[in-house]
């Protein structure tokens, strides 16, 4: 199997704090591998040595066969990269943003006119070309700096959270984008916080937490290892929660937790859940909702990592981050 991207033991400090910790990463020719973890966990920071934007403190990383040390400028001209805010110049209007990047890369003012124009068409921009950017809104920004990536036709293309911020609607324009780049053999390695956009966009998953790969799988694989589903109950009555509780820890073996007047709990296998409504039944505990569904973000990190995935970092874990994005 060739790789596109291939790490080992990348290790990168900032004074005590180790923003990376030995992270391998593999990532195969043509798929898309979603980094998943909370601020702080050491995303941005990998990205950016692979897009030989950081040089690692230890081990090493290729892109498309080159060491993004050694040979930077090589690994740089198979490289698009679209970070956590778009990078577009507002005083430019669409066309110009692209064009100068065109020329920037080589391009003639014809072919760079040419292929500015393509991409502004495929991206849904094509009326808005001549507008200057500080026009746009947030999710027309974010497909304009999108396509300032694919400018060079790339080989390889990082996305660092590429959909922070932006609408739903938004959102699942970008991803329709990138599913296109997929269809055309483009190798993803895309960041984000949401295991929902990791779910719909990813072929395999890596976990970083503190600097570290704790979990990798594909997203089903992910979910079993932390609970296939969850399960929730919320009875009529308020004053039964209790009973719910003591019903769903006595079937499925765990402690459920207690929030806005919910039972929540992991279930891996679940039949035990007609059991359950019949005890509750039994007892005379009516549900006002009960569900059975697949696992969140939170959940998944809260398993893997014992916190929230939108829990506050530590100061020293914010402080390398802050430094990573300067």
């Amino acid at each position: 199997m060739r790789y596109a991207i291939q790490a080992r033991g990348l290790v990168k400090r900032y004074g005590a704090t180790k923003a990376l910790d030995g992270v391998d990463l593999e990532v195969p020719q043509g798929r898309l591998l979603g980094v998943l973890g909370p601020n702080g966990a050491g995303k941005t920071t990998a990205v950016r040595i692979l897009a030989t934007l950081l040089r690692p403190d230890g081990g090493r990383a290729e892109v498309g066969g080159f060491d993004v040390v050694r040979q930077a400028h090589q690994a740089r001209s198979l490289i698009g990269l679209t970070g956590q805010y778009a990078a577009v110049d507002e005083a430019l209007t669409g066309m110009e943003n692209l064009g100068m990047i065109g020329r920037l890369l080589g391009m003639t003012r014809p072919a760079a006119k040419a292929r500015a124009a393509e991409l502004l068409d495929r991206f849904g921009l094509s009326d808005a070309g001549g507008r200057a950017a500080k026009t746009f809104s947030g999710g027309m920004r974010r497909r304009l700096d999108l396509a300032a990536s694919l400018v060079g036709r790339p080989q390889v293309l990082f996305l660092d959270e590429p959909t922070t911020g932006l609408d739903p609607r938004s959102r699942t324009d970008l991803w329709g984008v990138v599913r296109g780049l997929q269809s055309e053999g483009v190798t993803v390695l895309l960041t984000t916080q949401y295991l929902e956009e990791a779910d719909q966009l990813a072929e395999d998953i890596v976990v970083f937490d503190h600097g570290k790969v704790i979990a990798e799988g594909t997203p089903d694989e992910l979910k079993a290892r932390t609970g296939a589903q969850i399960l929730e109950v919320r009875p009529v009555h308020a004053g039964h929660l209790g009973l719910v509780s003591s019903v769903v820890a006595d079937v499925l073996g765990v402690t459920p937790d207690l929030t806005g007047g919910t039972a929540v709990a992991g279930v891996q296998d679940p039949a035990v859940v007609p059991a359950i409504v019949r005890r509750l039944d039994d007892l005379g505990v009516v549900a006002a909702e009960l569900s059975l569904r697949r696992s969140s973000l939170d959940e998944v990190f809260l398993a893997l990592t014992g916190h929230r995935a939108d829990d506050e970092t530590t100061d020293e874990t914010a402080k390398a981050a802050q430094e990573v994005a300067a």
